[in-house]
């Protein structure tokens, strides 16, 4: 084949499509590379700065191709680099459509696995632009991760004000890395060495963003059987650890074997038995988990491994770990919450979740997408109408500056509330200091007036309010975490 170079008009503009190719599609730098590429000015739409970036880049190669120069073997060095991401770049966006198609295809199927009837079609492109076999497989495989991610994470976390604009960014980055590039050639088999600490209060939406994270992990292609290896239905697995009493814990996350303890009458697998290999699990407010129990996760983190309750033979664990808790970062920081070696282990990456009052601070209107969001999937259809009046009945009885201290959860329940009886109170924020609560508790025994369940739960709140675990709370009161948990959550003062 005749060697091939780019010239000086073409070697800008490919240039140019290889650095948004390998830019973060939540960051500031893609949209200004793709308005470049697009050749319009700043004021147009995302969607047609988009759609006219991957129209020009057809065009180019076209021009290529009637050139007879549309084959990376044609090219060396630096221009072989380039044009080798230009051309996955074209295939990729000429498939975006049906990408998500089987996205949606694959959740309506869940945990059975469907073919993609666009494979042989694609990888045909990808062979007629000299690309190998082998290469081929991993750069279809690469492709679909690339649009769940996008998918997922944009369809799932409502919002574009700067803080969640900023979540989007990190939750791209964790999946891939800063370095698209190094992650394709390195790292994409190597991420389960990489652990992911959420943070943020409760409701704020750790949880979706964990699943974000864990459907969009890498999945090999069969081309054999025409379908990936796996459904990424399948590749996320969450626990919450405190509504699990110690005893049973263990059990839970590691398994266990027939007769380890008093009623184990058969083996059973934990949730790190469970995960599939190319999987992630999301090990919710592991911030109330005792030391002995972070102790034997850290095995987990460290060497891969682990054993269930009653034997000494140990399992590999092959997926990913992602917990999540609403404990404060100065807590963790300061080594209130975890063990050292535990943290250091835990926080590859930390990602911090805003609560809604910040959002909607920043982005007043951000409240109007996610009544929209929410309405819609409640009821299945899109109203404008609805949405408004919903809208107007949240301005009357909360006022425009509410806090929302349940965050999205308190948003959705205050949906639910207006659709059904339109109304809704919200919660008063308690400004009131655990110190003065103890001073009530006291005077409320010493002038008989205190209910029990009112004594009991106040007196969980003054210990959690100063020690900070329900593990804690439940060791000095002799109740158990489940029981703590409910007693501090229903807590409020008349």
């Amino acid at each position: 084949m005749k060697p091939a170079t780019l010239n000086s008009e073409e070697y800008p503009f490919f240039k140019t499509v290889y650095n948004a190719a390998f830019a973060n599609p939540f960051s500031e730098l893609r949209e200004t590379l793709d308005l470049k590429i697009a050749g319009l000015f700043p004021s147009a739409s995302r969607r047609e700065s988009i759609d006219q970036c991957i129209n020009e880049v057809n065009l180019r190669i076209k021009k290529l191709e009637h050139q007879g120069r549309a084959n990376i073997n044609a090219f060396h060095g630096q221009d072989r680099d380039i044009i080798t991401i230009v051309f996955l770049f074209d295939i990729f966006h000429k498939f975006r459509d049906d990408f998500d198609q089987l996205i949606k295809d694959q959740i309506k199927a869940e945990d059975t696995l469907i073919k993609v009837p666009f494979a042989p079609k694609a990888i045909h492109m990808l062979q007629a632009k000299g690309f190998d076999d082998k290469r081929i497989s991993h750069y279809f495989a690469l492709s679909y991760q690339l649009r769940r991610a996008f998918y997922f994470i944009s369809n799932s976390l409502v919002g574009d004000s700067p803080c969640m604009k900023k979540l989007k960014k990190h939750l791209w980055y964790n999946v891939f890395t800063y370095n698209m590039e190094l992650y394709s050639k390195f790292l994409w088999n190597k991420m389960e060495d990489f652990s992911t600490l959420l943070l943020g209060e409760t409701g704020t939406g750790k949880g979706t963003a964990a699943k974000a994270i864990g459907r969009s992990g890498y999945i090999p292609f069969d081309e054999k059987k025409q379908c990936f290896t796996q459904s990424f239905t399948r590749a996320f697995s969450s626990l919450n650890l405190s509504q699990y009493p110690e005893t049973l814990l263990e059990s839970e996350l590691f398994g266990h074997t027939k007769g380890a303890f008093t009623g184990a009458m058969e083996d059973y697998q934990g949730v790190f038995d469970r995960c599939s290999p190319h999987g992630s699990i999301l090990l919710d407010e592991i911030g109330e988990i005792p030391n002995h129990v972070q102790i034997k996760l850290l095995r987990i983190l460290q060497e891969r491994s682990f054993s269930p309750v009653g034997t000494h033979e140990t399992s590999r664990f092959n997926g990913r770990v992602i917990a999540a808790t609403n404990r404060p970062k100065k807590d963790i920081l300061s080594g209130k919450v975890f063990r050292d070696d535990f943290y250091y282990r835990l926080c590859s990456d930390i990602i911090e979740v805003p609560p809604l009052s910040i959002r909607i601070k920043e982005k007043p209107s951000e409240l109007d997408d996610l009544l929209d969001f929410t309405i819609q999937r409640m009821t299945g259809t899109r109203s404008e109408k609805l949405t408004s009046k919903v809208k107007r009945i949240i301005d009357r009885q909360l006022g425009k500056h509410y806090q929302w201290p349940g965050n999205v959860r308190e948003l959705e329940q205050c949906v639910r509330s207006v659709l059904l009886r339109r109304d809704y109170k919200g919660k008063q924020t308690d400004t009131v200091e655990s110190g003065s609560l103890s001073q009530e508790l006291t005077q409320g025994i010493l002038n008989r007036n205190i209910l029990v369940s009112s004594l009991i739960s106040g007196y969980c709140k003054v210990l959690y309010d100063k020690f900070g675990t329900y593990e804690k709370v439940a060791k000095l009161t002799g109740l158990d975490r489940r029981t703590i948990k409910k007693h501090i959550m229903n807590f409020k003062r008349d």
